[in-house]
């Protein structure tokens, strides 16, 4: 599959998020599989890449290429300069959000909600592709709610803008996360058009990558939710979707050496203080799929005023873990 001048290696790629998909997080994806990586979503108001927040996810020193940058906003105009700034500092995709359900996000008519003003949609796009070199990609929801499910629409505008792929989530803005996912519009959106469509939502296992292509027809599939705490899920699903074959498990070591060099990456990456606050949803997700939880490593690995005893709560707890069984995940 071709984005641009771009081949993935392979059809699972990871969804972008905001306060999970940060440069430590993308290159760990990378590691296990993921196709493309994006960055967290970024602001068009360009007044606001001051930040330290601004500054860490525009940053993708070290990064394999295509480096994605996703931008987030409702101005043509600012969208269309902001893409062209990101390019000069190393973009090689810029990725649109319309798909964010965030109320902050839609509040200021961005993200999911530019989906109910086609025509504005189309000027967005039109202003991005025109103003960048490089390829400019989509994510959008099926539509504002199930009354509005103009996905359909949305895509046939994409395409006709030069959007070089579409990412679509399975669900409406009005659905939020509720629910299920349904694939019937993104099985009509790929019946539409010729560009590549990742189909998102609930994927959560090898099998369930396997039957929504199945079934929709889409080039690939993105996976958001189903990466937090188990970034080995893109493995799995390589081998499901490339080669017919269960991967052999990862042994408990290896997951707890992953576990270790993903804390160390995110102290380095972010300093000691918002290091170890950062660290902290991370290890909520690693302890939820692997340790179940127990009260007392929870509230160890929570409770840690600084990296170094964070660290060594968690050398602790997933090295007692790992010495239980050999068996992996």
């Amino acid at each position: 599959m071709r984005i641009g001048p771009y081949t993935l290696p392979s059809r699972a790629v990871l969804a972008p998020m905001a306060g999970v998909t940060d440069r430590p997080f993308r290159v760990l994806c990378r590691r296990f599989g993921a196709g493309l990586v994006a960055s967290e979503m970024i602001s068009a108001d360009q007044r606001l890449w001051h930040t330290p927040k601004s500054r860490q996810r525009m940053n993708h020193d070290g990064e394999p290429v295509p480096r994605v940058v996703q931008l987030t906003g409702a101005d043509p105009s600012a969208l269309a300069q902001a893409a062209r700034a990101n390019v000069a500092l190393g973009a090689d995709i810029i990725d649109l959000n319309m798909g964010c359900p965030a109320k902050k996000v839609c509040g200021r008519a961005c993200g999911s909600a530019l989906l109910v003003d086609a025509p504005l949609v189309a000027r967005i796009l039109d202003a991005v592709v025109r103003a960048v070199h490089v390829p400019v990609t989509l994510k959008i929801r099926t539509g504002w709610d199930r009354k509005h499910r103009n996905g359909v629409d949305i895509a046939r505008i994409a395409e006709g803008c030069g959007v070089a792929a579409l990412a679509v989530h399975g669900r409406t803005r009005a659905d939020f996360y509720d629910g299920s996912a349904e694939y019937d519009t993104i099985r009509d959106i790929k019946a539409l058009v010729r560009i590549p469509v990742f189909a998102n939502g609930d994927i959560d296992t090898p099998q369930k990558a396997r039957e929504v292509l199945d079934f929709t027809g889409a080039d690939g599939v993105m996976i958001g939710r189903a990466s937090h705490g188990a970034p080995w899920i893109f493995r799995a699903v390589n081998a499901r979707l490339h080669e017919g074959i269960e991967t052999p498990a990862l042994q408990r070591d290896e997951l707890r050496d992953i576990i270790l060099e993903h804390l160390d990456s995110l102290y380095s990456f972010y300093g000691e203080e918002s290091g170890v606050r950062i660290a902290r949803k991370h290890l909520g997700w690693y302890c939820e799929q692997l340790l179940g939880s127990p009260a007392h490593a929870r509230r160890e690995l929570m409770g840690a005023a600084d990296t170094a005893a964070q660290f060594a709560h968690a050398v602790k707890h997933f090295a007692d873990w790992a010495s239980q069984t050999r068996s992996g995940v």
